[in-house]
């Protein structure tokens, strides 16, 4: 099931896609310099396949190619970091460069957001960084709040902002 903005489809990913979901992650995170090229993170955000084991991986694809992807993560599940009971969290969020501006990154967070209504959850949470300012604006601009009591740091010692959007 997805849905189409525009001539762009949201929906699951598929596993002929996970390759490509991989590689544009790494290449946001770590070529926009959000993470260390030497930090083991890497290797997660590069395995989709594992993380579609236990979470949910959306894409935004036109025309075959994956110009967005995501992670969603449920409460007490293995990639759900900062997910409470009643949380439905979001991670890895990546937009290819070269399709920033058509509203793709708001497109997939609006599925999460329609996810988690259907679904019966009370907020959807997700972890940032301050590098991460384009992202920023998009979630404040849906209303997505910051939460400090919730922040932590990487074990890199970086810090990361929780945010938090209320579906009441």
């Amino acid at each position: 099931m997805g849905v189409r903005n525009g001539d762009v489809e949201i929906r699951d990913a598929r596993a002929a896609e996970f390759a490509a979901v991989g590689a544009l992650t790494v290449d946001v995170y770590v070529g926009e310099g959000h993470v260390n090229p030497e930090s083991s993170y890497v290797t997660e955000l590069a395995d989709t396949a594992t993380r579609a084991r236990t979470a949910e991986i959306l894409v935004a694809v036109r025309e075959g190619e994956v110009l967005g992807s995501v992670t969603v993560a449920r409460p007490g599940t293995e990639f759900a970091d900062i997910a409470r009971v009643g949380e439905l969290e979001f991670r890895m969020l990546a937009v290819s460069k070269r399709a920033r501006g058509l509203g793709l990154g708001s497109a997939l967070v609006g599925k999460i957001v329609e996810i988690a209504r259907a679904e019966g959850f009370e907020a959807v949470v997700l972890t940032t960084m301050a590098t991460m300012a384009d992202a920023r604006r998009v979630y404040d601009r849906l209303g997505f709040v910051h939460v400090p009591e919730r922040d932590w740091r990487t074990m890199a010692g970086s810090p990361l902002t929780v945010m938090r959007m209320s579906l009441s």
